[in-house]
């Protein structure tokens, strides 16, 4: 238990560099660890969750080193020569950690139980199992009857083996499930399909292509050949991570004389949605692209220089969800601070996430004096907000939710007066340096 007072601040200024991009480094070390030959992992995150995804595979039998800098080098093994661990892995709470590595244990010839902790514990995975089950996994886990509908949820008991390539619309957008789909595609005896109604981030697709696999992306289908082995492209640099970024961006353009540089930035066209929806909202943001390869072959980076100034309101579209999932909770705390009325259309998938996002935003938010509702309409979700003059600081919650917990810490720098978050500890599971790098801009 950690509780926190944030007081108000007038402006940020300076220049920071941010931990590497979360979604990236669970990748990196993935195919490194499936792959053929030694990889060098820089700029690695040390935040709870990547440190999960290396103890999974340490307990499967690879060799993973840390040397400074936060940098890794991990030995892979080739797709098939991951051990039997013994007991079973524990994903704590990263849903990334769980999803992905159900992925690769579906091509494994062993029987292996994935545990989680107790937030991810409640969180549906039916969506991965099942068409894990329809390439020739054997998969057992809990079910339980929801909404009057059949799930599944943790721990996942998977035994691996023999697998078919699949044909596969993903029903709702998502890019963990779409990774497990393409992980197990690399063990499925023929060429997978794997179909997205709406584009999800990519950093997968682009990971794979760097490690050798045979891969086709042809509009909104993926097509991956099974058998073939990775080979380690021998070194990956994890680009700043902008679902970070996020957080100092919106303050920094919320904040009347503000003026903050962000170094090192990743800048995947997946990933950008949030600057695009700020800047509609009138955001002075720039951002100089990096024309250095050497770090990052993989994924383009750069640096962002962000401006405060005066915001109005936006919608956001239910197609631009996907690119944005992260970062919908510190734009909802945006749009209370913007001129006129916001609209969130189609973000239902935040009921889902390691809290009920859109409860806890709400709620919070409404506390501080927001003008936030919640419609039901045709089977989505829609959060309506309109802005007002200032938020009042207030007791508010973290739920025990990083993502929540950080956007209660931007609310409180705006607001008028002292605001008191209860429990600030989950903030480690994604970026424990968080509110060391804001001091040195505030």
């Amino acid at each position: 238990m950690r509780p926190i007072l944030i007081k108000p601040i007038p402006s940020l200024r300076g220049g920071i560099t941010l931990p590497g991009d979360k979604s990236i480094a669970h990748r990196a070390v993935i195919l490194s660890a499936i792959s053929r030959g030694k990889t060098v992992i820089r700029n690695f995150p040390l935040n709870q969750d990547c440190l999960t995804t290396i103890s999974a595979f340490r307990k499967l039998g690879v060799r993973i080193d840390r040397f400074p800098g936060n940098a890794f080098i991990v030995r892979g093994r080739g797709l098939h020569g991951l051990s039997k661990p013994r007991g079973y892995i524990f994903s704590g709470d990263s849903g990334t950690t769980l999803r992905l590595l159900a992925g690769v244990m579906a091509g494994q010839d062993f029987k292996t139980t994935l545990k989680a902790g107790r937030s991810l514990s409640h969180r549906p995975m039916l969506r991965v199992t099942a068409p894990l089950r329809m390439m020739g996994a054997k998969i057992s886990a809990k079910r339980k009857i929801k909404n009057s509908k059949p799930q599944e949820y943790p721990p996942l008991t998977i035994q691996g083996g023999r697998l078919e390539a699949i044909d596969y619309k993903i029903p709702l957008a998502s890019a963990q499930v779409k990774s497990a789909i393409l992980l197990a595609s690399l063990y499925a005896k023929g060429s997978s399909r794997i179909r997205e109604s709406l584009k999800t981030r990519d950093h997968t697709e682009r990971m794979l292509s760097a490690f050798g696999s045979s891969i086709k992306i042809r509009k909104n289908t993926i097509i991956i050949k099974g058998g073939r082995e990775l080979v380690t492209p021998g070194s990956v640099y994890i680009p700043g991570d902008i679902s970070s970024a996020s957080f100092f961006i919106a303050l920094a353009a919320m904040l009347p004389r503000a003026k903050i540089r962000i170094k090192n930035i990743g800048l995947n066209p997946s990933r950008t949605g949030v600057l695009t929806v700020l800047e509609r909202m009138g955001a002075k943001i720039k951002v100089r692209k990096s024309s250095n390869t050497r770090f990052s072959k993989t994924e383009p980076m750069g640096d962002l220089l962000v401006e405060g100034g005066r915001l109005k309101g936006t919608i956001i579209k239910k197609k631009e969800v996907p690119g944005l999932i992260d970062e919908l909770p510190v734009l909802m705390v945006v749009a209370c601070n913007s001129s006129g009325k916001s609209v969130f259309e189609g973000v239902g998938e935040l009921r889902v996430k390691e809290t009920d996002r859109i409860k806890s935003i709400s709620l919070n938010l409404k506390k501080m004096g927001a003008d936030i509702r919640v419609i039901r309409a045709g089977g989505s979700e829609n959060i309506v907000i309109k802005g007002v003059n200032k938020l009042t600081g207030s007791q508010v919650s973290s739920f025990q939710d990083h993502r929540t917990a950080m956007s209660m810490v931007v609310a409180g720098l705006k607001a008028k007066g002292p605001t008191r978050i209860d429990d600030i500890s989950c903030i480690k599971k994604s970026f424990p340096d968080f509110l060391t790098l804001l001091k040195t801009l505030s």
